[in-house]
């Protein structure tokens, strides 16, 4: 088995580096947005989207998991010698 070369590895290391982008973020001043919540028309917080399709999604996630730990129980199951 042959070991790495270390050369090889720092300037593969150091080329990638050069051709990293600088990352810019936004200004940290505040802006003069619009007052309230965004998400409604005016009336302020409220709910967002559809409650009882997000609960009925974490209950499905639920018995899914649920019913995939069972079968990997039973599918792994210690056998006797």
């Amino acid at each position: 088995m042959t070991r790495p070369n270390l050369a090889a590895i720092c300037a593969a290391t150091l080329s990638w580096l050069a051709w990293a982008a600088t990352a810019v973020a936004a200004s940290p001043s505040p802006s003069s947005g619009p007052a309230g919540d965004p998400r409604s028309s005016g009336q302020g917080p409220g709910l967002v989207g559809d409650p009882a399709f997000a609960l009925l999604a974490v209950v499905v996630i639920g018995l899914i998991s649920v019913v995939a730990t069972l079968l990997y129980l039973r599918a792994t199951a210690r056998r006797s010698i």
